[in-house]
């Protein structure tokens, strides 16, 4: 035993029941945070490990000339195939964008890592000297943001707004939603406007978002890099999960022609990615019907986003012979719950009223939702 350690004590807690429940949430702190970096390491560099490879065959691949600009778009379609993931043709880009931005980060790469390089791509003289960088180191880099942060940072053309938001993200601990944030509200162009800089900061300090040191696993890119199913990960809470499943029973039950076809879908709009809570088929309408569920009171942001959904499956999804879709908001509080619907700018009174006779009206909807929450306390 330590001489520095009391017989009683685990880790200089005493050991009281209070005592072991503070050491267990202590380690179970520790070992998540660590569990979060590791993986968030390892996406890092595998994304910016693909960029180098890209650029090295297009440095030196004997047979390049034969792809030539097409080389993105034959590489995604292979890679495709064998269902590697996250490697379209953008995201393979950005890749490649990532690892000449930051072509430094190689003389971070533990022996471990250095082994993966194509030969030649860590030489010293090729790599040469990185621009000067006062935000971070590339160690720094890889520690402390997420791939997610990265992406943000290198879709930036300007290296000076780069190095700002690289700076501000690290010292305030940003989360990915806050730096995308205040990028969107060109924190960096009112910074540079601004007189008093030092009170800019301060206003901007007091209602940012802090990152979670424990594992995102709701990121898009950590659930494929570690092969999990949207099912698997994406489910807000228990409650939520338990109230999905109950819904999904109730509309099947209800026999007026729901198909189940799928559970948290995921469709991607533009650089973003959507989850679609439920998605079912109505043999009758002969239309998809898209269920979100919020934990929460209505609003106008989330109608908003389920008719961008509702819009996405409308323009990508629908067949010649389907109708239109159709959404169904479900907002809910401790007391009470709203049907909202959502009919992708539908103006057909008739086709809307052919709705209603064959989709379960609001009320129907509100008192399963209510009845579901009490079951549920």
């Amino acid at each position: 035993m330590s001489k520095s350690r009391k017989s009683g004590e685990i880790k200089g807690i005493e050991l009281t029941f209070e005592g072991l429940v503070r050491s267990i949430r202590g380690v179970d702190d520790d070992l998540a945070a660590q569990a979060s970096r590791a993986v968030n390491l390892g996406l890092t560099l595998r994304n910016w490990l693909i960029g180098c490879y890209i650029a090295e065959y297009e440095l030196r691949g004997s047979d390049r000339a034969a792809y030539g600009e097409r080389l993105l778009d034959t590489l995604a379609a292979e890679l495709g195939r064998l269902a590697v993931s996250n490697c379209n043709r953008r995201q393979l880009y950005r890749y490649l964008r990532f690892y000449r931005t930051y072509p430094e980060i190689v003389r971070a790469l533990s022996p471990q890592f250095r082994a993966l390089l194509p030969t030649g791509a860590g030489d010293q003289q090729k790599v040469g000297t990185p621009p000067p960088r006062s935000a971070a180191t590339a160690e720094t880099l890889l520690s402390r943001l997420s791939y997610s942060h990265l992406e943000l940072v290198v879709d930036l053309d300007d290296a000076a707004k780069r190095e700002f938001y690289v700076a501000e993200c690290l010292r305030g601990g940003w989360s990915v939603r806050e730096l995308k944030r205040q990028i969107a509200s060109l924190y960096f162009e009112r910074s540079d406007l601004s007189r008093d800089k030092a009170k800019l900061k301060e206003l901007v300090d007091s209602g940012t978002e802090q990152a979670s040191q424990r594992l995102e696993v709701r990121d898009p890119y950590v659930f494929e890099f570690l092969g999990l199913k949207p099912k698997e990960v994406m489910s807000e809470s228990h409650l939520e999960d338990q109230l999905l499943d109950r819904l999904q029973d109730f509309l099947l039950e209800l026999g007026h022609g729901f198909c189940f076809e799928a559970r948290q879908k995921r469709i991607l709009i533009g650089d973003h990615h959507g989850f679609i809570d439920l998605v079912f088929y109505h043999r009758i309408l002969k239309c998809h019907v898209l269920i979100e569920l919020k934990l929460e009171g209505f609003s106008h942001e989330n109608i908003g986003q389920l008719n961008t959904y509702v819009s996405w499956y409308a323009r990508n999804v629908m067949t010649e012979g389907d109708n239109p879709p159709v959404g169904i908001l479900l907002c809910t509080q401790k007391d009470h719950a709203l049907v909202e619907y959502a009919l992708a700018g539908m103006d057909n009174r008739l086709f809307v009223s052919k709705y209603q006779l064959h989709l379960p009206d609001r009320d129907q909807l509100r008192l399963e939702l209510e009845r579901s929450l009490k079951v549920e306390d």
